[in-house]
């Protein structure tokens, strides 16, 4: 990897602090003449053609909405700044969820504002302009654009996103300034919390950040679209897996992970979320991303993997394979009653349906599969009352799926947990029965045995849509499918 020297230009513009100079850099200066040199000689790459981004009807009609509630008062809505990972060397940035989804623009240090103005707001998108060539910026400074990539003019961004673009760096100053009400939504730019420490409050910035998460519960054409787009590719990456799970029996888990890793970036943005590839007992580990075991004949394989597309939609699928490609009678039997609970979970998302009765179906099946296996004492309502079944499944059995991957997690629990299925809403179904390899209670043949299976699911008019449908989940047709795509 090379360097940037970030050394400071001969002749800095008063008007903005200096480039900074990489300690131990190869070069001690810039002498004026290759200063002058740099500034010219470059040809105009202003882009003039460019339509508006996909969604960016979406993204008004999302604006529109906030302006509605939060009628007088500015509104402020960061992306977030890079992160350091080690030294000079930043994580993959991921704007905020609320600012991408109201702009649909994913740049670092972007800001989103609402000017109140008359009976609504004024939107402006704040951004880093061009990287500047007077100063030796673009191929001096580290985030220049000969280092990492050329950004969009604020007359570029402006006809991308349908919101007039400025300055971000101006911005600070014009925030300290502001009077009249204030919302910002808090922990991605420490900077422009600064500039308005007093004048928000915690409560009302609170207010700002759950309304964005409710507002996302109930999906629009074009999200559902991206969705759908997100879960075709990640059935597309489970197909890549099975078929080189005899590479993954010679190495690790890391085989696995890494065979979707290439479908995600390929087809998409990034996974969703560390994938989790659980072979063995490693499947009873819900959130098992360390992927280092071994792969053996025999054991069962926890896939639990998703594809985020580039708008940043993300697919959430599980499923549970055979690595060898059939079942045991012990796995086949655990695996069934897993789909059971899930089908009937499926069958409890409708409009209408309160959100917790697809968890309370699903977990009702594998108290009466614990109880008839003897592994707990029944009746099946007093397991279900003292949520003994718990000890074997551990989680809820689902969540709101969109931008993130447990979406709109800010909302208010009468309006998510304790709220009712509306046409638009996308949720997961995952039920799964977990024994581990030291649970003296359980016969010696369950231990090590872990299960899930997970669908996303949207609720439509007349009940509901299995987005991961092309993913076989009953066990005779897993071992077919594998059977196909090794053959």
């Amino acid at each position: 990897m090379t360097v940037a020297e970030e050394l400071t230009p001969a002749i800095p513009d008063e008007s903005e602090e200096p480039i900074k100079q990489r300690k131990n850099g190869l070069y001690p200066g810039v002498s004026d003449e290759l200063a002058e040199n740099m500034k010219s000689g470059w040809a105009d790459t202003e882009l003039r053609d460019l339509d508006p981004v996909p969604q960016a009807a979406e993204t008004a009609a999302r604006r529109a909405a906030l302006s509605a509630r939060f009628p007088g008062e500015r509104l402020v809505i960061p992306a977030g700044n890079l992160k350091t990972r080690s030294n000079d060397t930043e994580y993959a940035f991921r704007a905020s969820v609320e600012y991408a989804w109201l702009t649909g623009n994913q740049t670092e240090d972007g800001v989103l504002v609402l000017e109140p103005r008359g009976d609504g707001h004024e939107a402006t998108i704040y951004l880093l302009p061009r990287s500047d060539r007077e100063n030796g910026e673009f191929w001096l400074d580290g985030q220049g654009e000969l280092w990492v990539g050329r950004r969009h003019s604020l007359t570029e961004a402006g006809k991308l996103y349908g919101i007039p673009a400025s300055d971000v760096r101006e911005l600070p100053a014009k925030l300290r300034e502001a009077t009249g009400p204030v919302r910002v939504v808090r922990g991605y730019d420490a900077g422009i919390e600064a500039a308005l420490t007093d004048k928000v409050t915690a409560e009302r910035d609170e207010e700002l950040r759950v309304f964005l998460s409710e507002a996302r519960l109930v999906k629009d054409s074009f999200e559902i679209g991206e969705l759908q787009k997100a879960v075709d590719s990640t059935v597309r990456g489970f197909e890549d897996v099975v078929k080189v799970l005899d590479k993954a029996e010679a190495t690790s888990e890391r085989y696995i992970e890494g065979t979707f890793f290439l479908r995600a970036r390929v087809e998409g943005n990034d996974v969703g979320y560390g994938t989790i590839a659980a072979a063995g007992p490693h499947a009873c580990t819900l959130h098992w991303v360390r992927n280092d075991g071994p792969v053996r004949s025999g054991d069962l394989l926890l896939l639990d993997a998703g594809v985020e597309m580039h708008t940043y939609y993300t697919a959430d699928v599980t499923r549970t394979l055979p690595i060898n490609g059939r079942f045991s009678e012990i796995q086949r039997k655990i695996y069934d009653a897993v789909y059971e609970a899930q089908e009937a979970g499926i069958a409890a998302v409708k409009p209408g349906a309160k959100y917790r009765d697809f968890h309370d179906a699903a977990q009702r099946v594998l108290a009466e599969r614990l109880v008839e296996w003897g592994l707990v004492e029944g009746p099946v309502e007093r397991v279900l009352e003292l949520g003994l079944q718990r000890r074997w499944t551990l989680h809820g059995t689902g969540h709101m799926l969109g931008m993130d991957v447990h979406d709109c997690a800010a909302a208010r629990t009468e309006t998510y947990v304790d709220g009712v299925l509306e046409p638009g809403m996308c949720l997961t179904v995952e039920p799964g029965l977990y024994f581990q390899a030291d649970d003296l209670t359980v016969p010696e043949e369950y231990r090590g045995i872990g299960v899930r299976i997970e669908d996303d699911i949207l609720v439509t008019e007349d009940g509901n849509r299995n987005l991961s449908a092309a993913l076989p989940r009953r066990s005779d047709e897993v071992e077919a499918w594998m059977a196909a795509l090794k053959s």
